[in-house]
């Protein structure tokens, strides 16, 4: 069945919201968060030992663990969307190797691959995410 030119912008603007949040985390710009997420969102970091909560409590989770890798790559491919009017659904593959110095100055390399499951509500400004959850897929030290 065809798409409508609204669903083919729906699936877009969710694409790029999608990319807007791993630009946020990777570039450690908290603020971008309040463009991704609604203002009660709820997010579910706990599968890979991080914090659930709201959108504030999770931004200060993020300032406060994220400088302790000097670098991060969110890379994010195979998002399935089911639109539902002005809320939709969806699951996105995101593999994320990140930089850890160690006190010696070497580093270490821990790469993650996980599923954002997400609940995403169109508002004035646009799709936002209402809901995150985070599922574990693999983690390997390196």
């Amino acid at each position: 069945m065809a798409m409508t030119l609204e669903e083919i912008s729906d699936r877009m603007e969710i694409s790029d919201l999608l990319v807007d949040y791993t630009t946020a985390i990777d570039t450690v710009n908290m603020d971008a968060l309040d463009d991704v997420f609604t203002r009660d969102a709820h997010i579910d970091y706990t599968a890979f030992g991080g914090i659930k909560g709201n959108l504030e409590e999770i931004k200060a989770f993020l300032k406060e663990v994220l400088p302790l890798f000097s670098a991060t790559q969110h890379l994010i491919a195979n998002s399935s969307i089911q639109l539902n009017g002005d809320t939709a659904e969806g699951k996105t593959m995101c593999q994320n190797p990140m930089v850890m110095k160690k006190e010696d100055g070497s580093e270490d390399m821990v790469i993650i691959g996980l599923w954002y499951v997400d609940k995403f509500v169109r508002t004035e400004k646009g799709w936002r995410i209402k809901e995150r959850r985070e599922e574990m897929s693999y983690r390997r030290d390196l």
